[in-house]
């Protein structure tokens, strides 16, 4: 009998937007969400990498990641977060266009769905979609986290009124 052991390593680090979890096995980043955890020691090299790049983005001075990532979630929601990680920096899409994005035109509220259980904020840049009248629409880390991940993005500087769903 072979045991296949799986290794997770997590930490939790201090960010402009709150507190971020980070979890990695297998050397991949599995998910990255808000906490109200208190920041805790990283002692992992791909959390460490993984932090000192997210410090960089709040930064200003990144706009890829170079990290290995693996998505947990059925294959639309996968297909889904994979359409969300070709959002350029500092652009937004509509629901209805990652939807277009994937082949499936009407899916558009899927999508949503499947945006709101995103397993890995900011890498994979859930924020970047907004609803089709250009308003800004539901994140699971809160309005006010989205419309400062956009903002520091540069292009849409003052424009959302987080009031609006």
């Amino acid at each position: 009998m072979i045991l296949l052991c799986h290794m997770k390593h997590v930490c939790v680090i201090k960010s402009p937007v709150g507190n971020l979890k980070i979890e990695e096995e297998d050397n991949q980043i599995v998910k990255i969400a808000y906490t109200k955890e208190d920041v805790t020691e990283i002692t992992d090299t791909l959390l460490k990498k993984c932090a000192d790049q997210l410090d960089d983005y709040f930064r200003g001075n990144r706009k890829e990641f170079d990290l290995p990532l693996f998505m947990k979630g059925t294959e639309f929601q996968v297909k889904v977060w994979h359409a969300l990680e070709k959002i350029p920096y500092g652009e937004t899409r509509s629901y209805q266009d990652i939807a277009q994005m994937i082949g499936k035109p009407k899916a558009s509220r899927a999508v949503g769905m499947a945006n709101h259980v995103n397993p890995i904020v900011i890498l994979v840049p859930c924020h970047r979609v907004i609803g089709k009248n250009g308003k800004l629409t539901g994140y699971g880390g809160g309005l006010d986290k989205k419309k400062y991940l956009l903002e520091l993005e540069g292009e849409h500087h003052g424009i959302f009124d987080i009031g609006e769903e």
